[in-house]
């Protein structure tokens, strides 16, 4: 299934985007899409009836479907709402890594991402005051849907996602490695996670591990990858994380970008600015769009 919120800020509805490409409106069925909502196997059973039901019906719609959603000028908001924590892996696509000039992690390298950082998958970016090194990452994002601990494999940690879709890992360069400290103060800027446009749910994707993923700045493409050169794979990250903290439903995991940032271009790099347009996909999880803008 390919959840979705909809609608203004702040007041998004749950809704579902159907095989047959119609928008139907969740939001008399559950109340939200968040945590509590994938871990409630009855609710995501009712909703799974009625994503058939509309399949069934068609775009006409039948007595008692899903009422039908006018996509034309409907914002799309992030897909999940009230996220717990998002952790995210870096360093974690071999080219990526060769292209910074980095070792080879031994371990997955961990760092967070504030939630209230998430904005939907076409909202505006903010380029941050003093910024001169913005960067673009595009990223699969799990969404874990089973609380998760002391996972003893990585079959295990697979059963414990409820679903996939694209985060846009927005960083400025500067503040991330040229200020001292941790990673935080590049990765945590105001609109720095743009987050869906889908939740695509986990019996969707056949293999995590074979999706490609591409961006665009202005047009041109930057980055053209495949999970496949991930370094350690999305089961093997849940299983390794839940070592170290407990995932809960609602959790993210942000699972690092392949080769192609700006930052591992020849000078002058091409970091971006206001004005700026950024395009990213990945197979099966749907696109994203944004322009940047001055803080």
């Amino acid at each position: 299934m390919k959840l979705l919120r909809v609608g203004p800020v702040g007041s998004e509805r749950p809704a579902l985007l159907g095989d047959d490409g119609v928008l139907r409106d969740l939001s008399g069925l559950v109340p939200d899409i968040d945590g509590a909502l994938l871990a409630d196997d009855a609710a995501m059973g009712r909703v799974r009836d009625a994503a058939a039901a509309g399949a069934a019906a068609g775009a006409a719609g039948a007595a008692g479907a899903l009422p039908v959603l006018d996509q034309a000028g409907l914002r799309t908001g992030p897909p999940l709402a009230r996220i717990g924590k998002i952790v995210c892996i870096g360093l974690n696509y071999h080219d990526h890594a060769t292209e910074t000039g980095a070792k080879v992690p031994a371990e997955p390298i961990l760092f967070m991402k504030a939630p209230d950082t998430v904005v939907g998958p076409d909202d505006t970016v903010l380029v941050p005051r003093g910024s001169e090194k913005t960067d673009w990452e595009v990223e699969l994002a799990v969404v874990i849907g089973r609380t998760a601990r002391y996972l003893d494999s990585a079959e295990e940690a697979l059963g414990c996602v409820a679903g996939y879709t694209i985060a846009h890992d927005v960083s400025e360069r500067a503040f991330q490695i040229e200020r001292g400290g941790q990673w935080d103060k590049g990765k945590n800027c105001e609109t720095f996670n743009p987050l869906g446009p889908w939740l695509v749910t986990a019996d969707e994707i056949t293999d995590p591990q074979a999706l490609g993923l591409r961006l665009w700045v202005n047009g041109e493409i930057k980055q053209n990858g495949t999970t496949a050169d991930q370094i350690f794979p999305v089961g093997e990250v849940v299983r390794y994380l839940s070592q170290f903290m407990t995932l809960y439903p609602g959790d993210v995991i942000s699972t690092g970008t392949p080769a192609g940032v700006a930052m591992g271009q020849p000078d002058p790099k091409p970091y971006l600015r206001a004005g700026d347009v950024v395009e990213l996909e990945i197979d099966g999880l749907g696109r994203q769009r944004q322009q940047l803008k001055g803080a």
